[in-house]
């Protein structure tokens, strides 16, 4: 009986042993291949998120930086705008009128004046007005101005004022009628615009060669101002000087002399002095001249103070 009880029990125990269910398995595992997708998707999308959002900061930076120097560059470009606009002579009412009252002031004022010019003794002389940290006012020749261009430019870069002295100095051809007169400004003005590469420069400031009173050309000369004052055009003569042009070979003594004669008791002056070839004293006595005025009290101006 032993034996038949043992295969009882071997046949019961196969019979309880459990069934394997591969497709429940099965589904375990592709749920879980699911899940492992599923969160390699999520972190996956959170760094894609995290990426983008790293981006878009990175961009408004970008867009922030760009921004801040466009705004840069326009501040730059007012600025020198600004600056362009502060050089170019703008003849007003009120300049109209500091003109005709030129030689009056309740303060003392100088204005330095050079006619002639510019020539190789003009650099001498710049560089002195740089030194003493003093701005002059330069008739210019149109027929030098055209040898010179670099000293045209360098004036107007120095803050010094640009003014108009005609193109030939050739008095038989400047005076042939009131309108060349008009017509020796227009050319000297083309000429120094065209070498400033400014093509709104306007000095709107004459002055006739030999002075306006008087002389041969006298009449001439007084129905030139006519037609330059309707062409918005104002001129100025002087009422002091330094006699470079009273004498051959001037000394730095000569023009001090000069200067102290025609400065006397007056609180506005308007100094003629030269700056062609020929006039190297003048060149040279500058340093003195400007110590001078100084010393007697005078503040150096120049014409665009009065023109604007």
């Amino acid at each position: 009986m032993k034996k038949e009880d043992d295969e009882i029990y071997d046949l019961y125990k196969i019979e309880t042993k459990p069934k394997v269910n591969k497709q429940k398995i099965t589904i375990i595992l592709i749920a879980i291949m699911i899940l492992i997708l599923l969160s390699v998707i999520l972190i996956r999308s959170l760094e894609a998120i995290k990426q983008y959002n790293v981006y878009k900061q990175y961009e408004q930076q970008l867009i922030s930086l760009k921004k801040q120097e466009e705004e840069k560059q326009k501040q730059i470009a007012a600025q020198k705008e600004k600056q362009r606009q502060e050089k170019l002579p703008k003849l007003t009412d009120v300049g109209k009128q500091n003109i005709e009252h030129i030689y009056k002031s309740e303060t003392k004022r100088a204005f330095l004046t050079f006619d002639d010019g510019p020539s190789g003794v003009t650099s001498q002389i710049l560089d002195t007005l740089k030194q003493e940290n003093v701005k002059a006012t330069f008739f210019v020749l149109g027929s030098k101005a055209q040898n010179y261009p670099d000293m045209i430019k360098r004036m107007y870069e120095e803050g010094h004022y640009i003014a108009n002295h005609g193109y030939s100095h050739v008095y038989s051809t400047i005076y042939a009628s009131k309108e060349a007169v008009l017509d020796e400004f227009n050319k000297c003005n083309d000429i120094v615009k065209n070498i400033l590469g400014e093509q709104e420069y306007n000095s709107h400031l004459f002055r006739f060669p030999g002075g306006l009173v008087g002389g041969k050309y006298g009449e001439i000369k007084m129905q030139a101002k006519e037609i330059l004052n309707q062409n918005n055009i104002v001129n100025v003569d002087w009422n002091a000087l330094t006699g470079d042009s009273e004498t051959t070979n001037p000394t730095i003594d000569f023009e001090l002399q000069r200067l102290k004669e025609t400065t006397t008791n007056k609180n506005s002056i308007v100094i003629l002095m030269h700056d062609a070839e020929a006039k190297k004293a003048t060149a040279d006595a500058l340093p003195q001249i400007i110590g001078y005025l100084r010393e007697q009290g005078y503040e150096f101006k120049n014409f665009y103070e009065i023109i604007k």
